[in-house]
């Protein structure tokens, strides 16, 4: 009788659904490595613009999460036959709400808002254009803000893939204070 009690408690733990790791507890932290298209698609052409950052998040209770980071932001302007490059070196700061998830924890989808800071350069520094040309344009430290629409979808325990929407607002430089942002990137639970 216990040989066949035996058995039927093997084959219940053998036969029924997989448990899931917990996912977004408080505390739990993740490195994330992203990469954006900015201000549209079209990466080579004069006035095309990419981004890439790295941040750590750390999750609170209800599954929010506190996001503490950086990103290089790189905008070419078109100019006749080239392109001027204006580039944002920014540390970012945000909470992110959690809007949406999925019973089994798979897919999250966070709304936050974060305070940005950073500098800003405008074609290296260099003022004066292969045409003669000034630039009145200067370098300048700036700051503001951005507003982000973010979704997770974990493929295991530890590891999520990202996309993301994100307005950026920065004032203090003298280009464009709007940049919008799409892209991609993966996420690395650390603990």
């Amino acid at each position: 009788m216990r040989t066949y009690i035996a058995i039927i408690i093997a084959s219940l733990a053998l036969f029924t659904g997989q448990a899931h790791a917990q996912r977004c507890l408080p505390k739990m932290q993740g490195i994330e490595v992203r990469a954006n298209m900015a201000d549209g698609f079209n990466p080579g052409g004069n006035d095309g613009g990419y981004s890439f950052g790295a941040a750590l998040s750390t999750y609170t209770n209800k599954g929010n999460k506190w996001v503490f980071g950086g990103e290089y932001l790189l905008k070419n302007n078109p100019y006749k036959d080239v392109k001027i490059p204006v580039a944002q070196f920014t540390a970012e700061g945000g909470y992110y709400f959690k809007v949406l998830s999925d019973a089994r924890k798979i897919v999250f989808v966070y709304a936050g808002a974060s305070a940005l800071a950073g500098y800003e350069s405008v074609n290296w520094g260099e003022k004066v254009l292969y045409d003669g040309s000034t630039l009145h344009d200067r370098d300048a430290f700036i700051y503001g803000g951005a507003l982000t629409l973010d979704v997770e979808f974990y493929v295991a325990d530890r590891i999520a893939l990202l996309a993301n929407l994100r307005e950026r607002c920065l004032w203090g430089g003298d280009t464009r204070k709007f940049h919008t942002q799409w892209g991609v990137g993966i996420k690395f639970i650390i603990n």
